[in-house]
């Protein structure tokens, strides 16, 4: 039985989903110092281009090859850039469920390319990979996110109370943690029924490929 994900290019009618690359490093390290990002992930504050190069080079890479996860660069089909990340973590084979996270650029946020890139991850992970389970998990006040899971089907299935390490920015300007709940997200193959409809209807691209 496969315990690893293929190196994996999907494409929608304007996104291209891939491996990371060296050459995304700039991009990725001004993504990862917005201050929405450092609000609701664990990424190091102030993040450098040196960080994004080891997460590329090693990290990524490693997750993949060891069975646990995969990165992907989300990038506009037109113009290449990089628009944000799609990660799968905490795999389980023997289930066959991955945990699913999404980062998008600030300048790329309201185009629905977070809901686009997050549809065809799981239109992939169900139909090519076989998986019976994807997994979201968004804090408490992360609406943004909540929005996102809600527009690809993913069913609320409750609250993990206390277990979300937040951060929030104070007076003299530094980042201080701030506890706060995950609320838990499923997504399983039939929640996809006429979901890719509802997204075209709304002018987001339903169309997804992968190779």
């Amino acid at each position: 039985m496969t315990t690893t994900f293929p190196d994996i290019s999907i494409n929608t009618d304007r996104l291209v989903l891939r491996a990371l690359e060296e050459a995304d490093a700039p991009a990725l390290a001004e993504m990862m110092n917005d201050e929405m990002v450092a609000a609701w992930t664990a990424v190091p504050q102030p993040y450098t281009e040196d960080a994004a190069r080891g997460w590329i080079t090693r990290y990524a890479p490693t997750e993949r090859t060891a069975g646990r996860g995969l990165d992907l660069a989300v990038t506009e089909f037109l113009t290449q850039r990089l628009v944000g990340i799609v990660q799968l973590s905490n795999t389980d084979w023997r289930v066959r469920s991955t945990e699913m996270s999404y980062i998008i650029a600030p300048w790329a946020r309201g185009e629905g390319y977070a809901s686009e890139a997050a549809l065809a991850t799981a239109q992939w992970l169900f139909g090519d990979q076989k998986f019976e389970r994807l997994e979201l998990r968004t804090a408490a006040d992360n609406t943004a996110s909540q929005q996102v899971a809600q527009k690809i089907g993913c069913i609320s299935e409750g609250v993990l109370r206390n277990a979300c390490i937040a951060r929030t920015r104070t007076e003299d300007g530094t980042w201080a943690e701030l506890r706060t709940d995950f609320i838990v997200w499923g997504l399983l193959p039939e929640d996809l029924d006429g979901v890719a409809d509802q997204m075209a209807e709304a002018g987001y691209s339903s169309y997804t490929d992968w190779s």
